[in-house]
């Protein structure tokens, strides 16, 4: 199953790791380790909850006006 993984930096150093299809969210020192760590999270939740919604997430960007 193909799913889909939105990876930020963090702010204390490593990486934050979201999947939007179950919400699940960990973190990692690094791009592969947060990776690594949310296919493992993903895992045990969806033994749990399993999917019912073939749905893809859309992801685009917008800009908002910075007052800083």
């Amino acid at each position: 199953m193909e799913l889909s993984a939105v990876l930020t930096p963090a702010e204390e150093g490593g990486y934050i790791a979201y999947n939007p299809e179950t919400g699940t969210t960990t973190q990692g020192d690094s791009l592969e380790e947060a990776l690594h760590n949310l296919q493992e999270a993903t895992q045990l939740y969806l033994e749990e909850f399993p999917l019912t919604s073939k749905a893809r997430p859309f992801l685009t960007t917008f800009e908002v006006v910075s007052n800083v």
